[in-house]
């Protein structure tokens, strides 16, 4: 059995990454349909050595190819997200969206494969991909909270600037090139810190510059003064691990990586782990890589930075240790690609899971 895809979104960075997951992952396509808006139409697409037109996302358009679609993974924002995915959907199409419009919605199904699979069904035609920095947590914390059951969750992101996009990384890319070319030896000691500013060009992404610093702020702020994103995180990891009595807090930042997203989490369970119970039920966890040998005089092998992590099918945890503050905590460190694991790879997923289910 062979499927046709709707690609929509597919010209961006998280839609490349998502035909090429299909690719590599070899998933049954029989043909693409790269949709995108009309800044994109015309431009071609290559998948499996093949060549396909992009088609501009209208309603027009979307009636007149649905017939021949099964599936579809969106990557195109929440609000085309809203418009669209429920025109596809109504026509018998799966649909994996990648935008915040379905997460909380209650009969939409947020899915880890690793995690809560058992929340598809025939009947759910748009399932929701969680956010990134969520996913990367909850694949890593759901085999301790099967055993241990989690009560409180305090993280520290360090999320990468793919994850604004490809305009977001090109800041980065070029005001740390701003900042290098005015540095000398002497000029790295001086007090005066206009050697490390840069002007900010305007339009800009971040609000404040990103190359050679950090910005505690993703997504817009609420009333609670958490960020969009932090409450992102609250809300989608209880849903996803159907328990709404965890206690969570989140702080995200941005920082100059290009590629990949890391996480400083502490835990509080209710029953007592060890550090070597962690590592064991980790050890065996479906879609984690436990990287962490402190001691190894191969530094590469003492824990996960987002460097090793770019580019690779799998979420890493390391650093593992008892939080001295708590007689139930633990202590980690997690990382991952947030284009991939965070986004494309788990949506693709998603439909590997909907197969082996048969589902679809």
């Amino acid at each position: 059995m062979t499927f046709n895809i709707a690609v929509v979104g597919a010209t961006g960075a998280v839609g490349q990454e998502m035909l090429r997951m299909l690719e590599v992952r070899n998933f049954p396509v029989k043909k693409i349909y790269p949709f995108a808006s009309s800044r994109s139409k015309g431009k071609k697409i290559l998948f499996k050595n093949q060549e396909y037109e992009v088609i501009e996302l209208t309603k027009e358009n979307v009636k007149k190819y649905s017939k021949d679609i099964q599936l579809a993974l969106f990557s195109a924002g929440a609000s085309v997200s809203k418009e669209y995915a429920p025109i596809f959907a109504e026509d018998g199409i799966f649909v994996v969206d990648n935008s915040s419009a379905w997460r909380m919605e209650p009969e939409i199904p947020l899915v880890v494969p690793e995690v809560n699979p058992h929340t598809l069904a025939k009947d759910k035609k748009i399932i929701a991909n969680p956010n990134c920095s969520t996913i990367q947590m909850v694949v890593v914390l759901a085999p301790i909270h099967k055993v241990a059951k989690i009560k409180r969750i305090i993280v520290s992101t360090y999320q990468s600037t793919s994850g604004a996009g490809g305009k977001a990384m090109l800041e980065l890319y070029e005001e740390s090139k701003a900042v290098l070319s005015k540095l000398s030896e002497e000029s790295l000691i001086s007090k005066d810190n206009s050697n490390f500013l840069v002007e900010k060009k305007q339009p800009s992404v971040f609000p404040v510059q990103i190359g050679f610093n950090l910005i505690p702020q993703i997504d817009i702020f609420l009333q609670n003064l958490y960020t969009k994103e932090e409450m992102k995180m609250v809300n989608e990891t209880k849903k996803i691990l159907e328990d709404e009595s965890i206690k969570i807090s989140a702080q995200c930042v941005r920082v100059p990586v290009f590629r990949a997203h890391s996480e400083s989490v502490w835990i509080e369970t209710e029953k007592k782990v060890s550090v070597q119970q962690a590592k064991e039920i980790l050890a065996s966890a479906k879609g984690v890589k436990v990287l962490d040998d402190p001691f190894n005089q191969d530094a590469s092998l003492r824990y996960p930075t987002p460097i090793e992590a770019t580019s690779k099918q799998i979420t890493y945890v390391g650093r593992i240790r008892e939080d001295l503050s708590c007689e139930n905590g633990l202590v980690m460190w997690i990382v991952s690609d947030n284009l991939l694991k965070g986004a494309a790879l788990n949506a693709v997923e998603i439909l590997e899971e909907l197969l082996y289910r048969k589902i679809i």
